[in-house]
């Protein structure tokens, strides 16, 4: 990616969607359900939080799936086919196969050892399932994407950039995505995990994600106009899923919702987020391995705090704050600075830069609280 053309708006929802997957997990110990999707479960629940869970989990994850496909639209820019099907294995598939040899099957085992289950060894993609969709995503749509980079002033493109320059665009998207919903009738619109319905709809969004980058600054101008419609679009299909349907809602609707929300999304991170800085630089690169990571943490903080005699929430906010304290030690001290261990965990060689701490740029924060830019 150019560095002057760079969408650092990109780079912080990345981050912000990995923050959000931790808050997510933790949430699910605190629900009476979660042990049957083998997460450590409280036997105080805190139901109340799975209200705002529930608005977050229509478009979280389809959202990561857009900006990956914002990354390899990005990425071919400077990549040959082989170049670019290299690098993704390198950064996609090596830490896919790697986490369900050796990292899921750790979490798992403290999971067995909570419920004093058979202790055994169980590869297996876990929460890596994103990964494993992402390369073969690449691998499917690499010819398309190279044959839209070979053709970029064709007339398939330039229909992509005037068509993006109204809603209709949009619309068109979100038709899909509500196609996808009446073909495959899944019984649940957020099971997204090893299900055709969550890899269809990762494809659609992975797809739409690298032609919203093709379409140039017509998209971006589009969903920073209409904003504000997105989101009230969003928060009323909300009130009704939430208030009508007691979060149950139609397929057809919540498709629909969780487009608005990202595209809204979109609009509002164009305005407020497109701006570098020290931490977004540090971040970036280890939302990644923390991703990766977090679950061993997020079990293990379970497994020590579940069983004391405190207050529920006080419990919840021990378990949030030991995972994301966790993953920020290890990616810190361990797999930043271990040059062995950095290709298994998506980053690349060892640099002098990379071993040094984070350091906030004071003037970089002025310039982010400056009315200018408020």
């Amino acid at each position: 990616m150019e560095a002057a053309k760079r969408r650092y708006d990109i780079d912080w929802l990345r981050v912000i969607a990995i923050g959000l997957l931790l808050i997510y997990h933790t949430t699910i110990g605190f629900q009476p359900w979660g042990v049957f999707i083998q997460f450590i479960q409280n036997n105080e629940s805190l139901q109340s939080l799975w209200i705002p869970m529930s608005m977050l989990n229509v478009w979280r994850i389809p959202l990561l799936f857009f900006v990956s496909g914002m990354g390899v639209a990005f990425a071919i820019r400077k990549r040959s086919w082989k170049q670019l099907l290299l690098e993704r294995t390198r950064r996609i598939f090596l830490p896919f196969i790697f986490g369900a040899l050796c990292i899921v099957p750790l979490h798992m085992l403290i999971w067995q050892k909570y419920y004093s289950q058979e202790i055994q060894y169980i590869p297996h993609p876990g929460h890596l399932w994103f990964l494993g969709n992402i390369f073969i995503y690449v691998i499917l749509l690499l010819p398309v994407f190279f044959y839209l980079k070979k053709n970029d002033n064709g007339w398939i493109v330039k229909w992509i950039q005037n068509l993006f320059k109204t809603p209709l665009g949009i619309l068109l998207i979100i038709g899909f995505f509500v196609l996808e919903v009446l073909i495959l009738q899944p019984e649940i619109f957020e099971l997204y995990v090893l299900t055709p319905h969550g890899f269809f709809l990762g494809l659609l969004a992975f797809f739409f994600g690298f032609i919203c980058i093709q379409s140039g600054h017509s998209f971006w101008q589009t969903v920073l106009s209409w904003r504000w419609l997105f989101l009230a679009g969003a928060i009323a299909l909300f009130f009704l899923r939430y208030f009508e349907y007691e979060l149950n809602a139609p397929n057809v609707l919540t498709a629909i919702e969780s487009n608005l929300w990202i595209f809204a999304v979109f609009g509002f991170a164009h305005k407020h987020l497109n701006r570098p800085g020290k931490t977004l630089q540090y971040l970036s690169e280890g939302a990644y391995p923390i991703y990766i990571i977090h679950m061993i943490f997020l079990f293990l903080s379970s497994y020590w705090i579940f069983p004391m005699d405190i207050p529920v929430w006080l419990k919840y906010v021990f378990v949030l704050t030991a995972t994301f304290a966790g993953c920020f030690v290890i990616y810190e001290w361990v797999i930043r600075r271990v040059h062995s261990l950095r290709p298994l965990f998506g980053l690349r060689g060892l640099r002098k830069e990379d071993v040094r701490p984070i350091q906030v740029d004071v003037k970089e924060v002025k310039l982010v609280n400056s009315p200018k830019n408020s």
